[in-house]
């Protein structure tokens, strides 16, 4: 029977792979936006008046920075050693997309991906041209330097589509990643996925199966409860699976973004390393909003593990990545659980 043999959950986005200095390329567009908060929203120039009394210019120096830039760094680091030691045969991604692939004319709140193979490839001039500062430095980890095919797992994909079936779940299924338009910002797979293909497994990337879940855009993202069912499911399909493979399973998004709250972060790691079901299926779904909801994704993860009883370990970093004094960045989390716990504890900065 198949057998899950490790659990992962990390951050992906731009600051993990953009330089101290290139961060703050994403300010002006934080001058500009309205942001969510602890379930409100305000404006940048609201946020810095409401969080004067955290000390936050302290943590946008440069020296700060680059301190949690090397931090990062050694996390990632980590969890690739981890990755090559367990060395799984297969793995589950919970991801999400952001208009990468899925547009708004037809978007379903969970994607089961059957095709037999995935692909990727560096972004012509005329896309990358289009990205937003930041965004663009970036893409050098989301990408390989040539068009690459990765293997799918269609047989445990149709598989839970059908158990899905049978037990009130209604997936969308795919079987190719789409061909968009020239003008389009993006090709090929989203970043949720290719940074986990990139920077975790280095490249060398075993048989996978992506599950897209819509964090992101009203009117259809999913409940924190349905988020953690949709992870039991996983782990039944995975169980009921008579294939002597060892699987590993990816929460990928997070954490709170694109303004920081360490406190819910806290709790959420917290709950995690407790097997706090009640916390993962009640979380508020006002605060999963903007790159937040991106930890529907660890809520799905932990839906899985939490049913996996003899995997142990815990947090290696947790990381609030600042860029200004209204609180704006990404904070960075990275957990592990294996058979041997070889992971936990060697936390960095946190």
């Amino acid at each position: 029977m198949a057998k899950i043999v490790l659990g992962v959950w990390t951050t992906h986005g731009p600051q993990l792979n953009t330089t101290p200095e290139q961060w703050m390329l994403r300010l002006p567009a934080d001058r500009r936006r309205r942001h969510a908060y602890k379930g409100k929203t305000y404006s940048f120039d609201e946020l810095v008046e409401l969080r004067r009394g955290e000390g936050l210019a302290e943590q946008i120096t440069l020296e700060a920075r680059t301190a949690k830039h090397a931090a990062n760094q050694a996390a990632i680091d980590q969890l690739a050693r981890v990755w090559a030691s367990v060395r799984p045969d297969c793995c589950v991604i919970f991801g999400n997309d952001q208009r990468e692939l899925v547009l708004a004319s037809m978007q379903p709140c969970f994607t089961v991906y059957h095709g037999d193979t995935f692909w990727n490839g560096p972004l012509s001039e005329q896309r990358l041209a289009g990205l937003a500062p930041g965004i663009r430095e970036s893409e050098w980890a989301n990408r390989p330097e040539q068009r690459v095919d990765y293997p799918g797992m269609p047989e445990l994909a149709r598989r839970l589509i059908s158990t899905g079936l049978d037990s009130g779940w209604d997936f969308a299924a795919s079987d190719c990643w789409p061909e968009l338009a020239p003008e389009h910002h993006h090709d090929g797979t989203p970043h949720s996925f290719a940074f986990l293909v990139r920077r975790v497994m280095r490249d060398h990337v075993v048989p996978t199966l992506p599950i897209i879940t819509n964090t992101f855009f009203p009117p259809n993202q999913p409940r924190p409860w349905r988020c953690f069912e949709l992870g039991k499911l996983v782990h039944r399909v995975v169980n009921e699976w008579d294939n002597d493979l060892r699987v590993a399973i990816f929460g990928s998004g997070g954490m709170t973004h694109f303004v920081i709250n360490e406190e819910f972060d806290r709790h959420l790691i917290t709950a995690i390393e407790k097997r706090d079901e009640v916390f993962m299926r009640s979380v508020d779904p006002s605060y999963m909003v903007d790159g937040t909801s991106e930890l529907f994704n660890w809520i799905s993860a932990a839906g899985c593990l939490f049913q996996t009883t003899d995997l142990a370990g815990g947090l290696i970093d947790y990381v609030p990545c600042y860029r200004s004094e209204a609180g704006t960045g990404t904070a960075q989390g990275f957990i592990t659980w294996t058979k041997t716990a070889q992971s936990s504890f060697v936390s960095i900065s946190s």
